[in-house]
């Protein structure tokens, strides 16, 4: 990119990066207080991915950063592991993102970036639907203004509404909270009107001038640690090493997910083509990074990358300028936020975790196909009742099921000739159609494989007993057949063996090369005989009516 960096470009560079960073601070910030670690870890893991992705990563615009859709993840293994102590919360942290980071690197480097394929677009709603429930569920506390348990996100609303009825509620750390997250959501879509940076200063200007830390007893942040994050290879126990791997493989699926989307997107809008691989490792290599240096789990940003495009933004360039900012506003100005209010944070998370809920989709989905709109809503309780770890297992299971199902139970029909239409067609479909004596055409749309392949045996059958005239040859129309096992082979030779036994001849046609050449190694081809398989189903249906002349006088098929 820099052999072909334009100098123009660098203006724009510079000032998109500036804007950017009032942005990385205090969402940097508060997705680290979301994700159980001190707020500095935030900064941290802002400023090392982001030259990271300048290096390795192929997107010209995107940014990446602590996300709000990692923060329940994160925090559903830092929570309980660490005790309360900030450094095991930080050094649990930063191993999930060396993890992630590791597992991405991999996966690039082996060429799988298909994998975030196998979630389908309804799952991937589901889960982000219920890993935004679990994001504002675990905020409600700081924006109400108090602590509490978070044992899950059902139990968690149980001990809030407890809370909230025991009267514990800082009503002045609500308004706060209440007013930083009104001005975000008022302002989102305004690109000259950075909601998120007027609603923090906002806040921060006004706990600060009222001195609402000491009168009303509104928590703040607090003084930043002076300094810049620091080389550190993490230390945990073997006893947390289960949660944490599991943790980390999460991590790099969701954030490979969102970063492939949101690539794509930005990579469609700068007429530039971005290999899922490269982007793969370029994340990689960003949360290997952030692990290293004291950060937690990255991944891009929806709301930055906006905020970066709208600024100007021409290249990754943006990115270092941001990043160096905020390094320099750590070593200069540590005590510039020293009185953001915690409920301010609060409400940057939860604006942030609305902007993840999907619905109108999800309606049209409902109109359209209820079954995968169920599937969705199914991911979306199993985040909220079991946890953000639990849940992506169950998405990804879920989605499993989804392909099983469709290739396990799939359509089958017999065909007829159609006068006016060309080819052979669905009986059902076309009750006008008509068989030829004797001949039944049977189509399978699936791959033939273990799991359907007793319904294939059942479902010929059915087609030959429901033949109104006695059969002498079955047609298997076979170009939907895209793959057979050995499980699906071993039934075509019973099959084939049980019509040869009641004088029925048991033929293929338009069956794949590839295929065949299964059927060859799998000895099938040698059992059934080279001439079971036709080229194309009009010389199947020919072949038979030159030897079988219908008893109802018809010599030949129509053109």
């Amino acid at each position: 990119m820099l052999r072909s960096y334009q100098r123009a470009w660098l203006r724009h560079d510079i000032v998109a990066g500036l804007v950017l960073t009032t942005m990385l601070v205090p969402v940097g910030i508060a997705y680290a207080v979301a994700s159980g670690v001190p707020g500095i870890y935030g900064l941290y893991a802002t400023i090392v991915p982001l030259l990271a992705y300048a290096l390795f990563g192929p997107s010209r615009i995107l940014v990446l950063g602590p996300d709000s859709s990692l923060a329940a993840v994160i925090l559903a293994v830092v929570l309980p592991l660490s005790g309360g102590d900030p450094l095991r919360a930080v050094a649990l942290a930063s191993m999930m993102a060396m993890v992630s980071g590791l597992v991405c690197i991999l996966a690039g480097v082996a060429r799988l970036g298909f994998v975030t394929e196998l979630l389908s677009k309804p799952i991937r709603y589901g889960y982000m639907n219920g890993i935004a429930l679990t994001v504002m569920i675990s905020q409600l506390p700081k924006l109400f203004g108090f602590s509490s348990e978070n044992d899950g996100p059902l139990r968690g609303l149980w001990s809030i509404a407890t809370a909230l009825a025991g009267g514990k509620t800082n009503w002045t750390a609500f308004m706060v909270g209440a007013g930083a997250l009104v001005t975000i959501l008022l302002l989102k879509g305004q690109k000259r009107l950075p909601g998120v940076l007027i609603a923090v200063v906002g806040a921060t200007l006004a706990v600060g001038w009222l001195d609402l830390a000491a009168r009303a007893d509104v928590s703040v942040l607090g003084a930043l640690p002076q300094g810049l994050p620091s080389f550190a290879i993490p230390r945990i126990t073997m006893a947390d090493l289960p949660p944490v791997l599991v943790g980390g493989c999460a991590v790099a699926l969701v954030s490979f997910a969102d970063t492939s989307v949101l690539s794509r997107v930005y990579a469609a809008r700068t007429r530039t083509y971005v290999d899922p691989n490269q982007e793969m490792v370029g994340l990689g290599a960003a949360n290997l990074a952030a692990g290293l240096f004291q950060g937690f789990p990255i991944s891009s940003s929806s709301s930055r990358t906006p905020v970066a495009e709208a600024a100007g933004a021409r290249t990754q360039v943006t990115g270092v300028v941001g990043a160096m900012t905020v390094a320099m506003l750590l070593v200069v100005a540590p005590d510039l936020l020293r009185n953001l209010p915690g409920s301010a944070l609060a409400a940057v998370v939860i604006a942030s975790a609305i902007g993840l809920i999907e619905i109108t989709d999800l309606r049209r989905i409902y109109r359209i196909q209820r079954w995968e709109f169920w599937l969705s809503m199914a991911c979306t309780a199993g985040v909220a009742i079991f946890g953000a770890i639990q849940g992506i297992g169950l998405a990804i299971v879920i989605a499993i099921l989804e392909f099983l199902w469709a290739a396990w139970r799939p359509y089958s029909a017999v065909l007829g000739c159609t006068e006016g239409l060309r080819g052979y067609h669905d009986i059902t479909r076309y009750p006008q159609a008509r068989q030829f004596p004797g001949l039944v055409m049977f189509r399978w749309d699936a791959p033939l494989f273990f799991a359907n392949s007793e319904l294939f045996h059942e479902r010929v059958l059915d087609a030959v007993a429901a033949s109104p005239t006695p059969v002498r040859r079955l047609v298997v129309a076979a170009e939907p057949i895209t793959n057979v096992d050995v499980t699906a082979a071993d039934m075509l030779a019973e099959l084939g063996d049980t019509l040869r036994a009641s004088g029925i001849e048991f033929v293929f046609a338009e069956l794949k090369d590839p295929v065949k050449d299964k059927l060859r190694r799998f000895g099938l081809v040698a059992r059934l005989g080279e001439k079971t398989f036709f080229p194309t189903i009009e010389v199947a249906v020919s072949g038979y009516l030159a030897a079988h002349q219908p008893e109802d006088g018809e010599s030949g098929i129509e053109s």
